[in-house]
């Protein structure tokens, strides 16, 4: 049912746990699952460049398995990126990162990339 890739980041998530200080935060649910998910971000200013830059990522997921395997997926996928970069990962990102998610649970992986667009988006609010 799921792919090894989803094991993996199930068993042994990335970036898991909360942050302190965080420059963002994104909180989404879903709640015919109940799946919940936090996503916190550290934002690094790169004067030279003008550009933000995702320096550090972490989540809380209370979830099922593909919950948290996205939610670890796209903390990969987002660290190192610019802002710009990192709020174009869609949910066929984190998907396809992690070898495919059965048809019921693509729902989590619309979880992940909407909370990383939420943190951005309270980062930039913030601003």
């Amino acid at each position: 049912m799921y792919s090894k890739k989803v094991i993996q980041h199930f068993t042994k998530p990335h970036n898991q746990g909360k942050m302190k200080n965080p420059d963002g935060i994104g909180m989404v649910g879903n709640p015919v699952c109940g799946d919940i998910m936090k996503i916190y971000i550290k934002v690094k200013k790169n004067t030279k460049k003008k550009k933000e830059i995702i320096r550090d990522i972490k989540f809380e997921t209370l979830g099922c398995a593909a919950a948290i395997s996205t939610s670890s997926m796209i903390t990969d996928l987002a660290k190192g990126k610019t802002l710009d970069e990192a709020i174009k990962i869609t949910r066929a990102d984190v998907s396809e990162s992690l070898g495919g998610l059965p048809p019921i649970k693509m729902h989590c992986s619309n979880l992940a990339a909407d909370g990383l667009k939420k943190a951005i988006e309270n980062y930039r609010n913030k601003k």
